[in-house]
């Protein structure tokens, strides 16, 4: 794993005018642009003192990089951002807004507004087009407390989301809850994000049962006692969701459906760049990149 170290990290962004002009490299391109107020090319643009934003030498027009970002009208500062979006890409079990607290010395609801802000970008990352080769496809359910009644039916009444995923041998993966686990749900979404003709190794559920009509599907039936059949399994997809479980009952002790989509997106963008940090870190910064827009 390509690392990046909290040394590196230090000596990148220590100071908010750091993290500003990289905020002004992603948005703009650099200092030297052409000016939207006078229109000369290459023009320079200077830090200002005491705002969030950048001066053209010419005629003084400003630039607000961070102006349509999460840092709009926030108050904290810059370096507790990216602090934030370090810690919450050093470890693979996530860091809990308590945490956040303690380590960068803000309020409780500030660092728990952060967290949400910052897996939001985590769960907008674009992984590129469909999944395509050898796909995995699995559900599971992740919250909520089981209620009497027997197993399944525990689960149905009890407050529990469910998440569904993708996930290709060797790539990337995709997951996210869904409404329920009926044929008329889960379909259509693996038509959405699996290449036509792909490989996909699913369990025994019934809600897969028309996947053969469009892909190479293999089942393999949990209930008899089976969990591989030469190269088919779901054990990759199985593990992430033990990972995620174990996560969220060791980090945060419990999510509510309402913000379960944020969560799983983070564990998502972690698993998908797990192999370089570095990467994992500057792919999230440059999410903050705006569409560019006609200034007049």
């Amino acid at each position: 794993m390509a690392k990046y170290t909290f040394k590196e990290f230090q000596a990148e962004y220590p100071t908010d005018a750091h993290c500003l002009a990289k905020l002004m490299e992603i948005n703009y391109g650099g200092t030297e642009i052409t000016c939207p107020g006078c229109g000369v090319e290459k023009a320079k643009f200077h830090p200002m003192s005491k705002r969030r934003a950048f001066a053209c030498q010419e005629c003084g027009h400003h630039v607000y990089p961070a102006a349509g970002t999460i840092f709009h009208k926030s108050r904290t500062n810059l370096t507790k951002w990216f602090f934030a979006m370090y810690l919450m890409t050093s470890t693979r079990h996530g860091v809990a807004a308590k945490e956040i607290e303690r380590q960068i010395g803000v309020t409780y609801k500030c660092a728990w507004r952060m967290c949400h802000e910052l897996r939001k970008l985590m769960s907008s990352a674009d992984y590129g087009g469909p999944l395509s080769g050898h796909v995995e496809v699995d559900e599971t359910w992740v919250g909520g407390v089981n209620r009497k009644g027997g197993k399944g039916q525990g689960k149905r009444r009890s407050k529990k989301t469910i998440v569904m995923g993708m996930v290709e041998r060797d790539g990337m993966m995709r997951a996210g809850p869904v409404p329920d686990d009926t044929q008329f749900t889960l379909e259509p979404i693996i038509l959405e994000n699996v290449t036509e003709g792909s490989a996909i190794t699913t369990d025994g559920h019934l809600s897969y049962g028309d996947l053969r009509r469009t892909y190479r599907h293999t089942v393999i039936n949990h209930s008899a006692g089976e969990y591989a059949r030469g190269i088919h399994h779901t054990n990759t997809i199985e593990g992430h969701w033990s990972q995620l479980k174990r996560s969220i009952k060791g980090t945060h002790v419990q999510i509510s459906s309402k913000h379960a989509w944020k969560y799983i997106g983070e564990f998502t963008y972690r698993r998908n760049f797990r192999d370089s940090h570095s990467m994992m870190f500057n792919r999230l910064v440059s999410a903050f990149a705006l569409p560019r827009l006609v200034e007049t």
